[in-house]
């Protein structure tokens, strides 16, 4: 059974994550703070981590590296509600596997946690990483996505001008 760690300081969110993702077979648990994330992650052992950026006064990014280092195979999702594109970038330059913008939903949640699991075919070649012009798009699409479509919504979500984020959109930049 995969053990699911959040770290959320929302207690209402946490524990609605908790319930959703233990109906589908998570041994989860949560908690509130960075301090109480490393502890955790020490005794529990997850095989998965949700991690939010803006833990009361702390920054959830500064627990990726330390997180990563003591579990260097988990696969770790950053969950926020401030998405940015730097903070996107950060994170995997960090160690995240994933960066998700809240609100999200049980099914993209639950294909982001299990992605990192599908084991490869023998004759699928891995690709490489992204680029940062690539990852930028593709998190554009992810909060278009979640906006329905809504260029305007999704423009003041990323924090930009919506005829910036046209021009954006405009140009998929290539895979690597």
């Amino acid at each position: 059974m995969p053990k699911l760690l959040i770290i959320e300081d929302d207690v209402p969110l946490a524990a609605i994550l908790m319930r959703r993702l233990s109906l589908h077979g998570f041994e989860c648990q949560t908690c509130n703070s960075a301090s109480q994330g490393l502890l955790q992650a020490r005794q529990f052992k997850p095989t998965h981590i949700l991690l939010d950026m803006k833990l009361e006064n702390e920054n959830g990014l500064k627990l990726i590296s330390p997180l990563r280092q003591y579990l260097p195979n988990v696969v770790m999702v950053l969950l926020t509600g401030y998405a940015s594109i730097a903070t996107a970038v950060e994170a995997i330059r960090q160690g995240a596997d994933n960066y998700l913008a809240k609100p999200v939903d049980t099914h993209t949640l639950l294909s982001t946690l299990l992605q990192e699991q599908m084991p490869l075919a023998s004759n699928i070649v891995e690709e490489a990483p992204l680029n940062p012009k690539r990852l930028e798009w593709e998190h554009i699409q992810q909060v278009l996505t979640a906006n329905n479509g809504n260029v305007s919504a999704t423009a003041r979500q990323l924090g930009m001008h919506r005829r910036t984020l046209q021009r954006k959109l405009e140009r998929k930049p290539q895979a690597c």
